[in-house]
């Protein structure tokens, strides 16, 4: 069971400023977008923000308190871990991204103003454009301010009012006392949503709305290297927020098709290359697929059938890294699978000039080594 406190480093008196700068310095350190979307930052990020939403809300720390994480689960809340989209999403709610949590210059909005949403975008690369990087142009459709009234919700000439349920708030909180003693829960305003502002007059293109679709065309550079799976974000690129809210992000979620040429693992490319009996017995220089373009690749005299040679430097780059995974060339005997006339005459010639194969290879220098030291 988690100590959200422990996660957070506070103690359990700690105040609800407390708790947000604690959060707000372990956001800044694991963030996926600090850490170049690594795994363990993620987890770790997803970890601290199930923390925070937790002990931020009164209802859900005095819960926790009581009972631990079991007291979460109880009652109409239906409590469930956080996933990477919901962490992103409350930390956009409460620091409005980067900007404000990094020292950049805020937006101007009104606290209560509900942020957009982010917006999924799949991408798909080959491989040939994963090894050198490429500029990628997409249309989005997207929600835009709208241009009539601004982004307000309001009928040009009017404006937003100050909601008198919750006065400005976006919020109302309610006591209730009960058997463990009372209860204070916060809740959006119901009249407002949240927001702070009621629209009494409604534009008439975006219906109060105050954002409209629209196509945005977006020029995503792809770094070198990238996997299926990975992504990257385009802060401030997604849907803008309801009547003047935050405007949501892009997240370019990579999808490189396989090739049929290689198998990936990481950074490395395999691949196998056929060779002829002749080629394997005295040697020869090859041909064999590049990422770019063909490669030259020395065969030696007496190769076995199976045998791995290692192209250094001619795999993937190392996303945000430098250095270049290896190509592991394969060399397969090719068996023709029809031969006749003197072809046929030397392969039977050759069979009994040089009878059965050996029962197994012989043992290398290393294997040998290994033997002897006891390994």
């Amino acid at each position: 069971m988690a100590d959200f406190y422990a996660v957070l480093g506070v103690p359990r008196d700690a105040s609800d400023d407390d708790i947000k700068k604690a959060y707000r310095r372990l956001a800044m350190q694991w963030h996926p977008d600090r850490n170049a979307g690594a795994k363990e930052a993620e987890e770790k990020f997803k970890t601290i923000t199930e923390a925070y939403d937790v002990l931020r809300d009164p209802q859900k720390r005095a819960a926790f308190d009581r009972y631990g994480e079991a007291g979460l689960r109880g009652g109409q809340q239906q409590y469930e871990h956080v996933d990477l989209s919901d962490a992103l999403n409350i930390f956009m709610r409460d620091f409005g991204g980067f900007g404000d949590l990094f020292g950049g210059q805020g937006g101007g909005r009104r606290s209560g103003a509900r942020a957009g949403s982010d917006v999924k975008l799949p991408l798909p690369l080959t491989l040939s454009e994963v090894a050198t990087g490429v500029e990628k142009t997409v249309v989005l459709k997207v929600l835009e301010a709208c241009d009539k009234c601004a982004g307000s919700g309001a009928e040009p000439g009017t404006k937003p009012q100050t909601c008198n349920t919750c006065a400005g708030a976006g919020e109302v909180r309610r006591a209730q006392r009960s058997f463990f003693g009372q209860f204070v829960s916060v809740a959006p305003c119901p009249t407002c949503a949240g927001e702070g502002q009621v629209v009494s007059s409604p534009c008439k293109k975006c219906r109060g709305e105050g954002r409209a679709r629209a196509e945005r065309t977006l020029k995503i550079q792809v770094p070198a290297g990238v996997a299926t799976g990975q992504y990257m974000t385009l802060r401030g690129a997604g849907n803008v927020g309801p009547r003047g809210g935050t405007t949501g992000d892009v997240l370019v979620i990579f999808e490189v098709d396989d090739d049929e040429r290689f198998d990936r693992d990481g950074d490395d490319l395999f691949c196998e290359a056929l060779v002829t009996y002749s080629q394997l017995v005295f040697g020869a220089d090859i041909r064999v697929a590049g990422l770019t373009g063909d490669l030259s690749l020395r065969v030696p005299v007496g190769t076995q059938s199976g045998t791995v040679f290692h192209l250094r430097g001619r795999g993937l780059p190392r996303v945000n890294a430098s250095g270049t995974g290896d190509l592991h060339v394969k060399v397969q005997l090719w068996t023709p699978q029809d031969v006749e006339g003197e072809e046929k005459a030397m392969i039977e010639r050759l069979a009994s000039l040089q009878g059965q194969a050996p029962p197994q290879r012989e043992k290398g220098f290393w294997s040998k080594m290994k033997e002897a030291l006891g390994a």
